[in-house]
């Protein structure tokens, strides 16, 4: 993103917050069926086969946690960046090498719904962060490598 911690606004941090809750639901009914280790081991392969599998599962769902337990700390001491500058939360109005404008709003998380919104971790997202008006940045598309110019920021 910018290099230092990007604030969240609100309705994303309560988004990540439902998310967290869950994910930490999934993972309890996922480790309540995980053996401790000891005692006796006598399923078979189909039983161990299931084992790592709900193991796998346990992994996943606690290194999302930790992702989600980081970027709500991150947020929590994040500033708002200056003003002029695109950051989470920013509406952005850009020209693209075809002479097209289109304004669109920096946010934390995506939503189908809404086509004017492009996330902070997404090429164009990242190529904006920590830039302003009359910059031009460059970032990766499916058809190769493109630049926009930052028009302006509010």
């Amino acid at each position: 993103m910018t290099g230092g911690p990007e604030p969240i606004n609100a309705v994303a941090r309560e988004e990540l917050e439902k998310e967290l809750a869950q994910l930490r639901s999934e993972r309890d009914a996922v480790a309540s069926t995980l053996r401790d280790g000891g005692g006796d081991q006598t399923g078979d392969r189909a039983d161990e086969a299931d084992e790592l599998m709900r193991a796998d599962e346990a992994d996943r769902l606690n290194g999302r946690i930790r992702e989600i337990e980081d970027r709500l700390e991150e947020a929590s001491v994040a500033a708002p960046p200056p003003a002029g500058t695109v950051g989470v939360g920013s509406s952005v109005t850009v020209r693209f090498d075809d002479g097209t404008e289109t304004t669109v709003r920096i946010a934390e998380l995506a939503d189908a719904l809404d086509p004017t919104l492009v996330t902070g971790d997404s090429p164009l997202g990242k190529a904006l962060l920590g830039h302003g008006a009359g910059d031009t940045v460059t970032y990766e598309t499916p058809g190769g490598r493109t630049t926009a110019t930052v028009v302006s920021v509010d």
